[in-house]
């Protein structure tokens, strides 16, 4: 009867949170005590729920209860079968006001709004962190503790989130759940399939409520949201530097370490004998019908072509990465898609609204280790380097 009179006996004796049944208390009390006295005998991962234990053992067992009675699909978890089904439904019963966003789940609304509110309900109790989303905030205070308590039994790989042990899981089984209804085509993970649908259909659901922006996938979103709210959730350990994207933090970590993974022996040759040539003034390569010269045989290879005529790049453009092409045929179109959200600012490149953010921000994450100078660009700072490494002029 408590689902009709809105009773909730059970009393939180910590904070104001109360329940109908005492199940649910348990597992909120859980919250303030840490406790986590349910544990996966075969890889140590431990819950403050018997049935999230129960869910994660099928991860071990391969155990798939939720069956679709239109195919042969079965899934691990309910909601998992849900979102399946929708392709045969194609019923998306909850709508965004603001955006025309639709969802088939009322929880995956309540999400979404948050991009048109700026809510950020969960908060890290270690810092002035606070997030939009559940699972960003569990990887966040993963920083802190280092743990992870998920781990695959085929590789030991072990991550701080349930939904990244999953996906993992398909590099073993193969498994593609994410199948495109227009094509044979079939994705192990949600995203690549949203990536890949957008191809057929256009359609970009996801959109910014600051600039207009829109894209095909909600990762998308997630991340160009922070050109406008400033949020920087990846943190360097080892000074004060945070970055709002993760290859900005990796770029920035090889500062630190030196480290310079990818290294090619033959280019490292054609260096080292091009940089010798800066001493010796040698130009080897000449052309034949003004006698220029110079030391490299590229740089030959272009300066013919003002004697021939030649104009060897036309556009029939072909990229190996989509964000590459997009890039490319912004100058034909003339399209600015990134607006900066402070002043109007646009351009056609994701990079340089990186860029001019800094502007409004003051950010100077470009240092220079002999003095005190800082500088928003790397290039400004590679400038200003000469200043150090120039000779002085002697006096007379």
């Amino acid at each position: 009867m408590r689902t009709h009179t809105g009773e909730k006996p059970y009393k939180c004796d910590q904070c104001d949170y109360s329940a109908a049944q005492k199940s649910d208390l348990n597992i909120h009390v859980a919250k303030h005590t840490g406790e986590k006295p349910y544990m996966c005998g075969e890889c140590g991962y431990r819950t403050a729920q018997k049935s999230d234990l129960s869910k994660h053992m099928r991860t071990h067992t391969g155990e798939r209860p939720y069956k679709c009675d239109q195919c042969d699909y079965s899934a691990a978890l309910k909601h998992n079968l849900d979102q399946h089904l929708v392709k045969y439904t194609g019923r998306k019963p909850y709508m965004c006001g603001e955006c025309g966003y639709r969802t088939t789940r009322k929880s995956h609304l309540s999400v979404h709004m948050r991009t048109h509110t700026g809510e950020k309900p969960y908060k890290c109790d270690q810092c002035v962190y606070s997030t939009t989303w559940k699972s960003a905030l569990e990887q966040h205070l993963a920083r802190h503790s280092g743990e992870k308590p998920y781990m695959c039994g085929e590789c030991g790989y072990r991550t701080a989130r349930k939904s990244h042990l999953s996906r993992h899981m398909r590099t073993h089984t193969g498994e593609k759940p994410y199948k495109c209804d227009h094509c044979d085509y079939s994705a192990a993970w949600k995203s690549a399939l949203e990536q890949h649908l957008a191809k057929h259909t256009g359609e970009k659901p996801y959109m910014c409520g600051g600039c207009g922006y829109r894209t095909a996938r909600k990762f998308d979103l997630s991340k160009h949201m922070r050109t406008h709210t400033g949020e920087k959730p990846y943190r360097c350990d080892q000074c004060d530097y945070s970055a709002a994207w993760k290859y900005a933090l990796d770029k920035h970590l090889a500062k630190h370490t030196g480290e310079k993974p990818y290294m090619c022996e033959e280019s490292q040759k054609s260096t080292l004998a091009l940089h010798l040539m800066s001493h010796t003034g040698e130009k080897p390569y000449m052309c034949g019908e003004c006698g220029y010269s110079t030391a490299k045989q590229s740089d030959l290879s272009r300066h013919m072509r003002t004697h021939t005529g030649e104009k060897p790049y036309q556009c029939s453009y072909s990229a190996a990465r989509k964000s590459t092409l997009d890039d490319h045929k912004a100058r034909h179109t003339g399209e600015k898609p990134y607006m900066c959200g402070e002043c109007g600012y646009r351009t056609a490149y994701r990079s340089d609204i990186s860029k001019h953010m800094k502007g409004h921000t003051s950010e100077k994450p470009y240092k220079c280790d002999q003095c005190s100078y800082s500088s928003a660009s790397k290039a400004a700072l590679t400038q200003h380097m000469k200043i150090h490494t120039k000779a002085p002029t002697p006096q007379l």
